[in-house]
Formats: C-alpha cells, structure tokens, sequence
C-alpha cells in the first residue's frame, strides 16, 4: 500500500511549523526525515508523527536527552 507523500509546504502545515523552519532543519539537520527526489523534497507522514513524538516533553526544566526515556 503506498502512502501519500507530503510536500514541504503541506508538511509544515501538518506540524503546525513554517515551510522555512523545515527547510532550514535540513540544512542543520533535527528535522524529520524527508526523501529528496530530484529538486523535490517530500515528507512521510509517519515519519512526521515520529519526529513529533521525539520532540515531546513532560515539563519545561527537562533536558532533552532524557524526554525519550
């Protein structure tokens, strides 16, 4: 069963981020992952949702590291 890829801009509509802020994880690197067809950069939603559930935290004062454990 093929998944419908998203676009970046629909990608961070998803997220509820900016189009640049994902272009800009990219870059850096810490954004969810993406395939890079050509010029084209699409996104999987299940790697999104992953992305998201890594990034979740149970207070401020917690350190990254310890918010998958």
């Amino acid at each position: 069963m093929q998944t419908h890829k998203l676009s970046s801009r629909e990608a961070a509509s998803y997220l509820g981020v900016s189009e640049s802020y994902l272009n800009k994880t990219r870059v850096l690197g810490g954004g969810p992952a993406y395939f890079k067809l050509g010029r084209k950069v699409v996104y999987d939603r299940e790697n999104l949702d992953a992305w998201l559930a890594s990034h979740r935290r149970q207070s401020t004062s917690q350190p990254p590291a310890l918010a998958a454990a």
